[in-house]
């Protein structure tokens, strides 16, 4: 028996030591070969080696990419469930919800959430409650300030496409968010006029729709798909002659007029901490929501000057970054 006894304690420690290599499960809205999906990827990996984390040696990262097809997340996250990996980061709030309806146990990471409560991915930004935590870049909170930035760059314009995803967030989050931007708008003095934008191939369909109106300047409303196709979005406004203004800056670096809003690629690099704590016995129930800290003010002027749009030294001069 004792002999027994000491062939089988050895094998019961060995079961009783965690893994050595972490498997972390990671959903991108784009290609996997995609510049976006490897900027998200590169700065999720630089958070790795911040804490001590190096891919394919002491962890592993089981990239899945939804090809900008947003209905592909529910496949992609029981696919990564199926595989029992340690946490998802699932990169923002479709992903997330996708996720957890997936997996109510594996523990998730939401880099880029929107309203994180709104949209029922947690309990609360202070005591998230569930298997899910993470970022919250505060987009649907900010449309007001946004508009208000617009009306400022462009004070005779009074005629605004609001650019929108339907199912960008949750059907609370999409009403509160259109029903205060249509508020601060005639506060403002502006017409909004929704144009809605379901999935990448209905673009080429609302810009026309958008070119039979007149139109003073193009308002994006958050989204991960519209993010994903900025570009396009870019070089269809400009053929209209069109400002855009949107909520981060990688619209203003591809030509669009004005952004306002938080660092969102540098939220991809910090949830690596959430993912660090994790691994090392947090749960994500107990992990607070990490709100922005600083939104940046960022002006295109090449667009502006194209656009023969004379952006006043004030905003200039409150401006976080200028493109010239």
């Amino acid at each position: 028996m004792a002999l027994a006894g000491a062939a089988v304690c050895p094998i019961a420690a060995i079961a009783q030591q965690p893994k050595q290599v972490a498997r972390i499960g990671f959903i991108v809205t784009r290609s996997i070969d995609s510049l976006e999906a490897r900027a998200t990827l590169g700065a999720f990996r630089q958070g790795l080696r911040e804490h001590g984390y190096i891919d394919g040696q002491n962890v592993l990262v089981e990239v899945r990419a939804a090809d900008s097809k947003i209905e592909r997340f529910p496949a992609l996250a029981s696919e990564l469930v199926g595989l029992n990996v340690d946490v998802i980061v699932a990169s923002n709030s479709v992903a997330g919800r996708a996720t957890q309806r997936a997996t109510s146990t594996i523990p998730i990471v939401v880099p880029i959430m929107g309203d994180a409560v709104g949209d029922g991915l947690v309990a609360s930004l202070a005591k998230p409650g569930g298997n899910i935590t993470g970022l919250t870049f505060i987009g649907p909170q900010l449309v007001p300030k946004r508009l208000a930035l617009l009306k400022e760059a462009l004070p005779k314009a009074s005629e605004v496409v609001a650019l929108w995803q339907p199912a960008a967030f949750s059907e609370h989050t999409m009403t509160k968010m259109m029903k205060e931007a249509e508020a601060a708008a005639q506060t403002l003095g502006l017409h909004l006029q929704p144009v809605a934008v379901p999935g990448p191939d209905d673009l080429e369909q609302a810009f026309s729709t958008i070119a039979k109106n007149r139109t003073d300047a193009l308002f994006v409303l958050p989204s991960t798909m519209l993010f994903a196709e900025r570009r396009r979005i870019i070089d269809l406004a400009a053929n209209l002659q069109l400002p855009v203004i949107s909520m981060s800056k990688e619209f203003v670096e591809v030509g669009g007029l004005m952004s306002y809003g938080a660092d969102i690629t540098d939220f991809v690099r910090r949830s690596a901490s959430y993912v660090d704590k994790i691994l090392k016995g947090a749960k994500p129930a107990d992990l607070p929501v990490e709100q922005p800290t600083k939104y940046e003010l960022v002006l295109n002027l090449k667009t502006a000057k194209a656009l023969d749009i004379d952006i006043s030294a004030t905003l200039l001069a409150r401006a976080d970054e200028v493109i010239e």
